[in-house]
């Protein structure tokens, strides 16, 4: 990791790194896009063969996928599956809203009430790992919402078959339509329909650059996405009490995501960041993805401050994905944190936790946009409608301020509406 001392906290800019072929890429991806609009299910396969090296001859995988998922996996995948299920959608029930209502004067009744997207998809990345994981992160508030129809997309494995624990975590979720594509193709599949896919109206998932830019692009014709997302990142504040063994994992378990990956270390003590870079280099010896792991760590600082005051300034000011406060007291510098995407305090609460299976969800903003965007929720799968209603007596009372409001704003039928129904 780069070092930095004791940095200049009003100079100090924490940059992302760069993506210098967004530009080229964003063109390409129209052109991706604008071929599976006008072709539909033709130019997904052609695109899978293109980019995968191989194309499903059936798009959609059928029943019999489902049962063989489900006896292929191991007891303990399956129980560990089924633990996390039930703790995430333990923590996204208690975000349901009932409609609720206020008088807002006599006669004046407002109410708000949340009601479902009807038609969602999740795209799940396959890549080099299956992230079977983010299905239950999208798929269990999809459900508890009610959403009707629910499509997922994810690119299959080598032998054409998706993988079983993505099928298995669909079956949980109740999501019985799953394609086989993934990629660019895969998105404007969702978001424009093909002969085998239905459109949906909001867009749901990670991916690589590609796949971000496709939702990006899709977005400007009326189909909504979830956030925007780019690489994985981590932010770790340390002090004295912080276990190096403990910060190391926690920052190779995001730096092994990706090369574009970043992690950032935040601490008060200079021994430990010496003790933690000879604790990276110990844990990156039999780490299967280390190589990867390495490049995000060459890009990735290690910053000494002289307070915790001044690390959270920096960690508030980066917006990280993830942040994780290996520090004494954490509850105290909690209330201190205004911009993250997740929050993990103490020594014994590892980011994985949440990537997994305390019941949060893992679907956060990243390159900071945490400053202005929440992760995905199950507010993320509904649409909150408001209604009223006024009797004659409360347009007697609301009335006269509603037609000098639209009077001085020049609309003179807005004021009509209510002087005529005054009249009657």
């Amino acid at each position: 990791m780069k070092i930095l001392k004791n940095p200049s906290l009003e100079r100090l800019v924490l940059q992302r790194p760069a993506d210098e072929q967004a530009a080229t890429r964003r063109t390409a991806v129209a052109e991706l896009l604008n071929q599976v609009r006008q072709e539909g299910d033709r130019a997904v396969k052609r695109l899978a063969e293109r980019f995968d090296g191989f194309a499903p001859e059936q798009l959609e995988v059928d029943a019999a996928a489902f049962e063989r998922a489900e006896a292929e996996l191991s007891y303990e995948l399956k129980s560990a599956i089924q633990l996390a299920y039930n703790n995430i959608r333990a923590f996204h029930a208690k975000q349901q809203e009932r409609e609720w209502s206020v008088e807002t004067m006599p006669g004046v009744q407002c109410s708000r009430r949340s009601l479902p997207i009807d038609r969602v998809g999740l795209y799940i990345p396959g890549g080099t790992a299956p992230l079977f994981s983010t299905v239950l992160m999208l798929g269990v508030p999809a459900q508890l919402a009610g959403c009707q129809q629910v499509v997922l997309c994810t690119p299959p494995q080598a032998g054409g078959e998706v993988h079983p624990a993505v099928l298995y975590c669909a079956q949980l979720c109740g999501i019985r339509r799953v394609f086989r594509m993934g990629g660019v193709q895969a998105i404007g599949a969702m978001a424009y329909g093909t002969e085998t896919v239905p459109p949906v109206w909001k867009i749901f998932g990670p991916g690589n650059p590609w796949v971000t830019a496709a939702k990006q692009l899709v977005s400007l014709d009326g189909v909504a996405i979830d956030l925007p997302a780019g690489p994985s990142e981590v932010c770790v504040v340390a002090d004295h009490t912080a276990n190096p063994v403990f910060v190391a994992a926690d920052l190779l378990s995001q730096a092994e995501h990706g090369a574009d990956s970043q992690v950032l270390l935040l601490t008060t003590s200079h021994s430990l960041i010496e003790t933690i870079e000879e604790e990276l280099a110990r844990q990156l010896a039999d780490l299967p993805r280390a190589e990867v792991a390495r490049q995000a760590l060459a890009h990735s600082p290690a910053i000494l401050v002289n307070t915790l005051d001044e690390a959270l300034y920096i960690s508030n000011g980066y917006a990280p994905e993830h942040l994780i406060l290996q520090v004494a007291n954490p509850d105290k510098w909690a209330a201190e944190v205004r911009q993250a995407g997740s929050v993990f305090l103490g020594h014994y609460t590892p980011e994985s936790a949440g990537d997994y299976a305390s019941g949060t969800n893992h679907t956060l903003p990243t390159s900071g946009y945490a400053r202005a965007y929440a992760g995905v929720s199950l507010d993320s799968f509904v649409k909150k409608i408001t209604f009223q209603q006024i009797t004659p007596d409360g347009l007697t009372l609301i009335g006269p301020a509603i037609m000098t409001m639209a009077t001085a704003e020049g609309l003179e039928a807005h004021a009509r509406a209510v002087s005529l129904r005054g009249e009657k």
